[in-house]
């Protein structure tokens, strides 16, 4: 039979990256996204809407559009999210707080919430949220992006221990510096707030790594298509770290 898999988020990125290495596999892929003009340009091998993760009803009739087009849900990839703001935390506003928390946990909540349904009717399937090695270690000047990611790893933990008696695995992956715009972006921030240069603040994450290495979209999506596989039946619970090892999440580099 052949996998059906819904991505969030999966129009650029990280997403967009497990979308093509699903369907890689044989898959069938679906995906949703924030960005309109992203999904118009998407391969018409794919499904493919524009919605808000974090809008409920939006997601309620996504998930009710893959029930009457597939009958089931094979792998979700719940891998909608935000960077949020880089400030101190007394800087933070709580508008960008709230944005932040809304995109990266609650759009990972109810992608789950409404795909799980789904899976418990068929007793299978597979739930893939995208953390960090944020949701691992935090990161100073990232108080929401890594409160999120930690409340991640707690969601599927959870999800773990209550769907496992129906045959439903969960887990989640956490990236670390992911080469590419977002995390471009991120690298421009950090360096005017630290007064130093991109380059580095690029050294520093890199040189914070056993293997001294940023990692791509596609070394997180081939993660996730082995989480969604039978290779992995029993692999469930688990925070997994695609990072080239992490040993310092803050290297501190020099100032300007």
């Amino acid at each position: 039979m052949t996998q059906r898999v819904l991505v969030t988020a999966g129009a650029s990125g990280i997403g967009a990256a497990m979308a093509k290495a699903f369907e890689a596999a044989g898959a069938s892929v679906w995906i949703a996204d924030l960005d309109a003009t992203a999904v118009a340009a998407c391969p018409s091998t794919w499904r493919a809407d524009a919605l808000d993760v974090a809008d409920e009803p939006a997601v309620a009739d996504l998930f009710a559009q893959v029930e009457a087009a597939w009958g089931g849900l094979d792998v979700l990839c719940a891998n909608a999210g935000i960077a949020g703001p880089t400030a101190p935390v007394e800087e933070v506003a709580l508008e960008a707080w709230r944005r932040c928390v809304s995109v990266n946990l609650e759009g990972a909540f109810l992608a789950a919430k409404h795909a799980v349904p789904l899976m418990k009717r068929q007793r299978s399937g597979a739930i893939i949220l995208t953390s960090s090695t944020a949701g691992i270690f935090g990161y100073p000047n990232r108080a929401p992006y890594a409160a999120a990611k930690w409340a991640i790893n707690g969601l599927m933990k959870t999800l773990a221990m209550e769907l496992g008696p129906f045959g439903i695995r969960a887990n989640s992956i956490c990236p670390g510096a992911v080469e590419g715009p977002r995390m471009e972006a991120v690298l421009a921030r950090e360096a005017a707030l630290k007064g130093t240069t991109r380059d580095a603040v690029y050294q520093g994450y890199a040189a914070g790594t056993s293997m001294r290495s940023f990692v791509t979209a596609e070394d997180v999506a081939a993660m996730a298509v082995f989480l969604g596989s039978d290779a992995a039946r029993l692999v469930s619970g688990q925070i997994i770290a695609v990072d080239g090892h992490t040993e310092n999440p803050d290297p501190k580099v020099p100032a300007r």
